[in-house]
């Protein structure tokens, strides 16, 4: 895999990402700055480090599964995987400018 298309890869990932939402809170967990690493092998698997806006999330068991069901649908993606970590703990600094926007908290 060349770097360029490890790059699309990963900008097609980005793209599912988005199209994926906190039930509680109507932004994508991208742009809510749930998503901390995304990782591409050479073999085409992917590896997701996200968090969630509490351990005690309500959908702490359904949407790392959503997820990984989501990014497995691109047709290059060979395996998916989500590594739940809560280091570091996620605060609403890590929203994008438009989640914070549209949340009303600019």
């Amino acid at each position: 895999m060349t770097q360029d298309d490890a790059q699309n890869l990963g900008d097609k990932i980005v793209e599912v990402l988005k199209t994926i939402y906190d039930p509680e809170i109507p932004v994508d967990i991208y742009e809510l700055g749930l998503i901390y690493d995304v990782m591409v092998s050479d073999e085409n698997d992917v590896k997701i480090l996200m968090t969630l806006t509490s351990p005690n999330c309500p959908v702490a068991e359904t949407l790392p599964v959503e997820v990984e069901e989501k990014v497995k649908t691109l047709e290059e993606v060979n395996n998916a995987e989500v590594e739940i970590t809560f280091d570091p703990t996620w605060t609403q600094e890590m929203m994008s400018e438009e989640a914070k926007l549209e949340l009303g908290f600019l």
